[in-house]
């Protein structure tokens, strides 16, 4: 067998002829920026979110870096946000002057540790962002409860969670991104919601920031060529608007067959005292992006090996902490604050996931992987 993490080919071949013919379309159209494809997919992600406003940029971390941009931070503002998460939610943070102040996780969920958050609140502190991780929400009920209480800003990076729900423990439900301030996405191709290429949106109930944003993605410009703030390049093109338009529908449906492969994964490995599964988080739905084991007293380079042995892939995410990433050690982190994410980086592995899988396919990974656990 051949594997992979993400099977974005089987998944293109079922619904081929409608990207081909959206595609096609927009060529024909020759709208390849700002097309009617863009307008459209805007306005339908709007309605799937259930939010007011939807901003297409051209990529996720363009959508994190804009967000910030939009709050009118001063350098040296802190920002707090996850030492356990992809580069790019700290690294914008940090490309804009601000200081990024980051907090361990919950070793069972990966997600911020809401009690870690205000202990780190300062005088300079403006903003939380927090990271929907692997596919389950934080726990917005105390973010925003922390938010509130000292007037702080709230940018959801929602890059690996789209879809999800959040279950208040007020009654209420609401997606990934649409809680605090602010939400950003990714649309890189291997996300629940990917286009064939890079793509991203921030979404907003504010109308104020939602023109604003709208503003910065585009140099800075209300009316062409009247410049009314320092902007940034940041398009999504017609293209990916296109396919996006054709998958969006079908998300739910493809983040159910990931919960599906989910809960056979974790039917496979129960009762293994070397694997711990995935938790989910009581107050969100799980969506699944990555689904990521902790391995305890396993070799897992060696593991890695065996299964790449099978043809299957499987890959660490992530291998080292932000804190202690050459590119942060300017900020002189205390590693002694962060014993979760350390040790997370030693026990984590991620098995495929995706659309494609189906139970003989999960059956036979699980067995690769139990062959040589229990070994």
């Amino acid at each position: 067998m051949n594997i992979p993490m993400v099977d974005l080919k089987n998944q293109y071949l079922k619904i081929k002829d409608q990207i081909d013919n959206a595609i096609l379309n927009v060529i024909d159209k020759t709208q390849f920026i700002n097309g009617d494809d863009v307008k459209l997919f805007k306005n339908e992600l709007a309605e799937y979110l259930k939010v007011k406003h939807v901003i297409p940029c051209g990529n996720g971390t363009d959508a994190l870096q804009v967000a910030l941009m939009a709050l009118d931070l001063k350098p040296g503002d802190e920002v707090i946000s996850s030492d356990f998460t992809f580069i790019a939610t700290v690294e914008t943070i940090a490309l804009l002057g601000l200081k990024p102040v980051m907090v361990d996780v919950d070793p069972d969920t990966f997600l911020i540790d809401p009690d870690k958050i205000e202990k780190v609140i300062t005088p300079r502190t403006k903003a939380i962002m927090p990271v929907h991780l692997f596919g389950q929400c934080a726990d917005m009920d105390r973010i925003m409860a922390i938010a509130e209480k000292y007037n702080l800003f709230v940018i959801e990076d929602t890059a690996q969670a789209i879809g999800s729900d959040f279950k208040s423990e007020k009654a209420w439900v609401k997606k990934a991104g649409t809680i605090g301030n602010i939400g950003c996405t990714s649309f890189f191709p291997s996300k629940n919601l990917g286009c064939y290429g890079d793509g991203g949106a921030i979404f907003t109930n504010d109308d104020e920031l939602a023109q604003k944003i709208s503003i910065l993605v585009n140099h800075g410009m209300k009316v062409r060529y009247y410049h009314d703030l320092i902007g940034v390049n940041s398009r999504l093109d017609s293209i990916q608007a296109a396919i996006l338009r054709i998958k969006l529908p079908y998300l739910d449906s493809y983040n159910q067959a990931r919960v599906n492969a989910a809960n056979y994964y974790d039917k496979a490995f129960a009762g293994c005292e070397k694997i711990i599964t995935p938790k989910r988080f009581e107050k969100s739905t799980h969506t699944f992006h990555q689904y990521t084991l902790r391995l305890v007293n396993v070799n897992r380079q060696k593991l890695m090996e065996h299964l790449a042995s099978k043809g299957i892939a499987s890959a660490v995410y992530y291998p080292v902490p932000l804190h202690k990433q050459k590119a942060f050690q300017q900020f002189d982190y205390n590693p002694s604050d962060f014993p979760v994410t350390d040790m997370l980086c030693e026990q984590v592995l991620s098995l495929p996931m995706n659309t494609e899988l189906n139970e003989e396919i999960i059956k036979y990974i699980a067995e690769s992987v139990l062959e040589f656990v229990n070994s």
